[in-house]
């Protein structure tokens, strides 16, 4: 926390200034700057990686089809711990209005109801009411704003609502928020300092600081700290570190939610291993390290869950209750080669890299060395395996029979794995006006939060209710931030209790988000081409066809896509269309929405290309 006095000047003045471009943030920075609020929207991640995880979401948004239930269900899933009655009404509320919201301020004009949508044996089907065993849970449901998931969809209108208020709005990238600025008489929360093109600046907000600035999963001591999950790898952005944890508890906020975190996946919130401080790969569907000849094990050699079993948001059922399984430093895929031929027989590899990461070893006794587990451990783990698939009963932990088939010879293959993280769910506590507190009870004045930072979900997880939150908290925050203050203190007292002078304001200092008006040219037999279906903003490429209409090249000359996500569709795909003469070409492993979005517009450019002269 730095004190209004620590402080020379102020470089920049707004009304309201909201930390974190995401879901929550978007949302926030709309309706303070509808309700007249001049507003900046500052984030930590450089263009085209914003967004927060609402952008790598499956843009399902939890809705209710009425309160009674919903309520009852939410409690359910909240259950043994006791959270304020208010909140609880204010979420419920906001979440059996989700049609209208949507519809109202998003522009959707009719949502997609996913229990229309999903087929009975669909995985997102059984994702409506991850917890069907409860009370309440037939009136929980998703919204979806169209017809696709894992595309950004929700985000890319979101984003757009920011775009369209650039009189009210301005953007900064690449600008981290270091400290709150507090007045030291009232304790108002007066301003931040935001690192700025390697400049610290001092930014004034006269009616409120909004705090959407997600989690910190990819805060390894903090992810230590609060949740004991030692290593897990962000399946979402990897811009959200904790900053605004220290800030909050710089300025004494209470927090409240610390070592909730969700994770996803087939094997029970595990994923390939990657290098820390990137992205895992969310694997949904891959039969073949679940079902044959092949096992999970931990850090010593031995399983620790069923791996056949369905899990709930990466939490399993353990004593009664649901919970993210413990971390182990480096589990293991175990598998033999009958099982190896089954995964190189199988059409499609949702893991590129998979045959790439391999340990092979002659014997069990060998690979337990090179994997580094004991080798006794592994040797029996494997030796109770096969005896179980052969009797038919999993007497550790009760995989289905069905799965299991007993180990054959040698060779054998390990491959390294890593627990998962979507987000973590603690920040500092809020109330239902989306006002911060202290342990007390008492708001921080002029201090706002929404989003998973501080998020009202705990315990036991159900999808989309993060999204959910981001709309409905985001809204409340935006719309009280940018309510004038006239309790703020526009000077500075002096030594002697005397007012002195008021701290001198700088004009502002732009904006990063401006209208796109550059025009591509294009020569003969040269055609732009556009679409919006990508994880980004708007995908332009340039097509250039021979006089039989052949493309002989794609030149991509716009697009925000996440590198990380998109770098081999940015880079493959233009060649195979070149090469196979046509638009619908197989997409890139791990990219497909990249991927749709390159096809797409090169097939709008095409579509120009055939149009009579």
């Amino acid at each position: 926390m730095v004190s209004q006095h620590d402080i020379g000047r102020w470089d920049a003045s707004y009304d309201v200034v909201v930390l974190g471009f995401g879901g929550a943030g978007a949302t926030a920075a709309r309706f303070a700057a509808d309700d007249g609020a001049k507003t900046l929207l500052v984030d930590s991640a450089p263009e085209g990686h914003e967004g927060g995880n609402t952008r790598y979401a499956a843009q399902l948004i939890n809705c209710g089809d009425n309160f009674d239930g919903e309520k009852e269900y939410y409690k359910n899933l909240t259950k043994p711990m006791d959270l304020d009655e208010d909140m609880i009404d204010t979420y419920v509320e906001g979440m059996v209005d989700m049609p209208n919201y949507l519809t109202k301020y998003l522009g959707v004009e009719s949502p997609i109801n996913a229990k229309d949508k999903f087929s009975a044996d669909s995985i997102f089907a059984s994702m409506i009411a991850e917890y069907p065993e409860y009370g309440g849970s037939e009136a929980n449901n998703y919204l979806m704003v169209h017809d696709g998931i894992f595309d950004a969809a929700l985000w890319k209108i979101l984003r757009q609502k920011v775009l369209d208020r650039a009189d009210m709005i301005d953007v900064w990238y690449k600008s981290p928020a270091q400290h709150l600025i507090q007045d030291p008489i009232t304790k108002e929360v007066i301003g931040v300092q935001i690192e700025r093109e390697h400049v610290v600046r001092n930014i004034r907000a006269k009616n409120g600081v909004i705090m959407t600035m997600g989690g910190f999963e990819n805060n390894k001591q903090m992810m230590q700290d609060y949740t004991g999950a030692f290593k897990a790898a962000p399946l979402g952005s990897i811009y959200n570190k904790g900053d605004g944890v220290k800030m909050a508890e710089e300025i004494g906020a209470d927090m409240w939610h610390m070592h909730n975190y969700e994770s996803l996946g087939l094997l029970h919130g595990l994923a390939f291993d990657v290098p820390e401080g990137t992205r895992a790969q969310l694997i949904l569907s891959f039969p073949e390290i679940v079902n044959g000849s092949v096992i999970t094990v931990g850090d010593d050699g031995s399983r620790y869950f069923d791996e056949s079993t369905s899990n709930r948001h990466g939490h399993i059922f353990q004593n009664g209750h649901w919970r993210v399984p413990a971390t182990n430093v480096h589990p293991y895929l175990i598998f033999d080669q009958a099982q190896y031929d089954r995964i190189k027989a199988a059409k499609d590899l949702p893991y590129k890299d998979f045959f790439n990461v391999l340990t092979k070893a002659d014997s069990i006794k060998d690979l337990a060395k090179l994997i580094d587990v004991n080798p006794k451990t592994l040797n029996k783990t494997v030796k109770n395996f096969n005896q179980f698939a052969e009797n038919g009963t999993d007497y550790a932990w009760g995989r289905d029979p069905e799965s299991m088939i007993a180990f054959s010879d040698g060779p054998f293959y390990a491959a390294p794995l890593t627990h998962n993280v979507l987000n973590t769910q603690g920040g500092a506590r809020r109330n239902t006006h989306a006002e911060v507190l202290d342990p007390s009870g008492n708001l921080i004045p002029h201090l706002y939060s929404a989003g998973e930072f501080g998020g009202i979900n705990a315990n036991e997880y159900q999808g989309g209710q993060n999204l959910a939150e981001c709309l409905i908290f985001g809204k409340i925050a935006g719309e009280n931030a940018a309510v004038p203050k006239a309790t703020y203190q526009t000077t500075a007292p002096a030594e002697n209790n005397q007012p002195a002078e008021p701290v001198a304001v700088a004009v502002n200092l732009g904006s990063d988000a401006k209208p796109n008006n550059e025009e591509f040219t294009t020569a003969d037999n040269q055609y732009l081409g556009k679409s919006n279906s990508g994880m980004g903003g708007e995908v332009v490429v340039r097509v250039t066809v021979d006089d039989g209409s052949n493309i002989q090249n794609v030149e991509i000359l716009q697009q925000s896509e996440s590198d990380d996500v998109a770098s081999d569709a940015l880079a493959e795909l233009p060649k195979r269309i070149v090469d196979q003469n046509t638009y619908d070409v197989d997409s890139i492993s791990g990219a497909s929405a990249s991927s749709r979005a390159i096809k797409d517009a090169v097939k709008d450019a095409l579509s120009k290309a055939n149009q009579p002269a």
